[in-house]
């Protein structure tokens, strides 16, 4: 699909991929964007066909040009603070930053400016250019790897929706403690939160529903390294479901894992996001960090 950004509009060349349409159909069945944005542009007839005011409720031809206005300034939700990440992947919607442990994805108080979202804004505002960059998940902040950020709108309303109808696949890497039997498997337990412990989640029977899949990769000196993809996103997911099927991630010590390294050896490897403005899959990897090679010299890693 050939597209082009020119100021704050975004324009896209019709398909037959969404040859038929109406611009109703794409903003409402297909993207599903909030209800405000969308009356908002219908009233100042922002969304242009060829050109004009476009009339959203005539179907659109092959090679006629939408341009729709996502790219309007508004202040980013953090100060821009040097440095900038690593970025994986970037397009006009979506940055895909690597995520060091020990770094926080996001502040959590008012005077925190160190986070992976104050870095990536930093990043953003090099290209001259103020956009309401926002987060689209998190990990936790001993967890490294791929994070998916959103740099406008409606990208962060139809990412955050993917996420949450599982579209968005994420695959980690972690190093637990023991020797794993199975090659694979699914935990299924149901999350909640320890009411002994503020910071901590147990497994519950009135919790949330999570579903973590897992495949044993290697076993090396009583240690397992695990490929583990989610379905669910609560929170410290996969630390709480290895724990519980006896296999701490090394290096948790919330959890019990042993103390062999100061932080869980937990990376998030891949995402795999079905991009919603140009009908492709975009698939980014984050490179394996040192403390896993180490563990498992004789794997190869991509």
């Amino acid at each position: 699909m050939n597209t082009i950004r020119q100021g704050t509009m975004y324009t896209i060349q019709i398909d037959h991929a969404w040859m038929g349409l109406t611009i109703e159909d794409l903003f409402w069945a297909k993207w599903a964007l909030p209800k405000k944005m969308i009356h908002a542009w219908r009233m100042e007839k922002a969304v242009l066909l060829n050109g004009q005011p476009a009339d959203w409720r005539r179907p659109m031809d092959k090679h006629e040009r939408l341009s729709i206005p996502f790219f309007r300034p508004g202040p980013f939700g953090v100060d821009p603070v040097y440095p900038p990440p690593a970025i994986l992947y970037e397009d006009d919607h979506l940055i895909v930053a690597d995520k060091p442990s020990g770094m926080k994805t996001h502040p959590n108080e008012p005077n925190e400016n160190d986070t992976l979202l104050n870095g990536v804004c930093y990043h953003v505002s090099l290209a001259g250019e103020t956009l309401p960059v926002r987060h689209v998940h998190r990990l936790d902040e001993g967890t490294s790897g791929a994070v998916l950020f959103a740099k406008h709108e409606a990208a962060y309303a139809v990412l955050s929706r993917l996420l949450e109808q599982k579209e968005i696949f994420r695959t980690y890497y972690a190093v637990v403690d023991g020797e794993v039997k199975k090659r694979n498997g699914i935990i299924t337990k149901p999350i909640g939160k320890d009411r002994h412990h503020p910071s901590r989640r147990r497994i519950s029977s009135n919790g949330q529903t999570a579903v973590t899949h897992f495949k044993r990769v290697a076993v090396q000196d009583g240690k397992s390294l695990l490929e583990c993809r989610l379905e669910t996103g609560r929170t410290h997911q996969i630390r709480v479901h290895l724990a519980s099927i006896n296999h701490p991630i090394t290096g948790d010590m919330l959890y019990g894992g042993s103390r062999t390294f100061s932080s869980p050896i937990l990376h998030a490897a891949k995402l795999t996001i079905p991009h919603p403005f140009v009908n492709d899959c975009v698939t980014v990897t984050s490179p394996v960090p040192d403390s896993i090679k180490k563990l498992f010299q004789t794997i190869f890693f991509e």
